[in-house]
């Protein structure tokens, strides 16, 4: 690929990305993260697999229920290709350890199904300055943007609001979809390629089907990103 190459794919060997989440969009992600040689992968997640997860879940297997999903992933993802590095985290994100989680990550994937971990995800991408790409999916719907303040919004400039919990039904393809978006949106930003999706949030129908790009603004009034300044 043009201005891939070897010094391309050297930059992918010396980066490391955090994984939040390996549910539907992030088995798609991390796939397409470990089959191009990102050096290293942190994956966390929390829960332990169930049989609703397997439609869309890909990484598991019905003999992985009750089985927690970080572990599984990670040995899965490190056999895709034994010249990167996977490491497991089976914690919960919030306000108090994302900080520490994200440590040291050139990029963070948002791969996440609740607002309020997105949030505190959020608020600890804000702190650490390092790019965020948010995804989220419900039935044939999708999102996708790449959060990097103060160059862009950050996710509370648009999403202002955190709806009850559901548990929404979803076809495996929709977070597949989004999630290998997410891996091209980290893969552009890793390699110096292409245009990253900045300032915009891709909203995705997939029953029509249709993509529509709608602009994001900074909140100039955001309790999370509004105090940042540009370096």
């Amino acid at each position: 690929m043009p201005g891939w190459g070897q010094k391309g794919q050297e930059r992918l060997a010396g980066a490391r990305v955090f994984l939040a989440g390996v549910g539907g969009l992030g088995c798609a992600a991390g796939v397409y993260l470990a089959t191009a040689g990102v050096g290293r992968m942190d994956v966390c997640d929390a829960d332990a697999v169930e049989r609703s997860n397997l439609n869309r879940q890909f990484l598991y297997t019905p003999r992985d229920v009750g089985r927690p999903k970080a572990e599984l992933a990670r040995d899965r993802l490190a056999a895709l290709n034994p010249s990167i590095e996977v490491s497991a985290l089976v914690t919960e994100i919030d306000h108090a350890t994302a900080p520490e989680l994200i440590a040291g990550a050139d990029i963070v994937l948002d791969c996440l199904d609740n607002l309020e971990t997105r949030f505190a995800l959020n608020r600890a991408c804000i702190a650490a300055r390092v790019p965020m790409v948010y995804a989220a999916a419900a039935d044939w719907t999708g999102y996708l943007s790449f959060l990097k303040p103060p160059e862009t919004p950050c996710l509370e400039c648009f999403v202002t609001r955190t709806p009850p919990p559901v548990e929404p039904a979803i076809p495996g393809c929709t977070p597949g979809t989004l999630g290998a978006l997410q891996a091209m949106e980290a893969l552009k930003y890793l390699t110096g390629i292409g245009n990253v999706f900045a300032g915009k949030l891709l909203v995705m129908d997939g029953a029509e089907p249709r993509f529509d790009v709608v602009a994001v603004d900074r909140d100039p009034s955001c309790a999370a990103c509004s105090k940042l300044k540009a370096k």
